[in-house]
């Protein structure tokens, strides 16, 4: 059995975005090979991701930014109305408009 190093999991969640727990399982169970590990990952969370994805983001908010002769209108979406009273998801949103 190969020892799973932190760095080995860090570089399976940066490949995958997986939970760190389930890219140690995933490299537990491929016994540290790491293209096995991913393959394991994307049956076990393809479900989840795909149900994430189908998920309706029905608030949100609106924001709009004038710059000289240069305008920008941005729509940002979420899934519900706390966020869209969040200061960050407000900061974030004029920010990118």
């Amino acid at each position: 059995m190969a020892a799973i190093t932190a760095s080995m999991v860090a570089e399976l969640r940066a490949k995958t975005d997986a939970p760190m727990m389930e890219c140690k399982k995933a490299l537990t169970e491929a016994d540290g090979d790491m293209v096995k590990a991913e393959e394991l990952l994307r049956v076990k969370l393809g479900t989840k991701a795909g149900k994430a994805a189908s998920r309706v983001t029905a608030e949100g908010v609106v924001t709009a930014s004038i710059e000289g002769a240069t305008g920008a209108m941005l729509e940002v979406n979420c899934e519900t109305d706390f966020v869209t009273k969040n200061d960050s998801f407000l900061a974030m949103a004029q920010a990118a408009a």
